[in-house]
């Protein structure tokens, strides 16, 4: 043993190795939580983020039960034709007898909003996985700045999708 170093006890290692195990799991949990926030996202944000080469129009709703809504598709990209029926699903703010553009998902008659409240709305899961992380980030790894900040940016898209929709 060096004589300038103190001894570490097995009490120190025991500690640091408690404090490492802590840090990995709520790590991995924080992890966890992003990338299911990322994963339920993705499903609907693809649809409006990567729209190039797909239908684009306008749908206006005529009915709507059972949390669906339906009504005549209006293609606004050349190429593409008209429908009699296509479906949305009845989210906050779809409503009967109001015109809305969206993007057809390929291969079916199921259609997502489309523009700048579309992609906020298919972006909301994400925003309740950071606001649920950064209580996991701020509790378990004691990085409240981070915290913070993860919470502000959740929050600030809910909030934003609330407005634009």
């Amino acid at each position: 043993m060096i004589p300038a170093m103190p001894a570490v006890t097995s009490r120190q290692s025991a500690h640091a190795a408690l404090r490492f195990g802590r840090l990995a799991a709520m790590g991995a949990v924080t992890l966890l939580i992003l990338v299911a926030g990322v994963w339920a996202s993705w499903g609907t944000a693809q649809h409006v983020m990567l729209g190039k080469g797909r239908e684009r129009g306008t749908l206006a709703v005529v009915s709507c039960a059972d949390g669906t809504c339906w009504g005549p598709f209006t293609p606004s990209s050349p190429g593409y034709r008209a429908r009699d029926r296509v479906r949305i699903g009845q989210e906050p703010a779809v409503r009967k007898g109001r015109t809305y553009t969206v993007t057809v998902k390929p291969d079916s008659d199921e259609v997502v909003r489309s523009g700048p409240a579309g992609l906020l709305y298919a972006w909301s899961p994400l925003a309740g996985a950071l606001l649920l992380a950064s209580v996991v980030v701020a509790g378990g790894l004691r990085l409240t700045r981070v915290a913070w900040v993860m919470a502000g940016a959740g929050l600030a898209l809910l909030t934003a999708a609330f407005v634009a929709l």
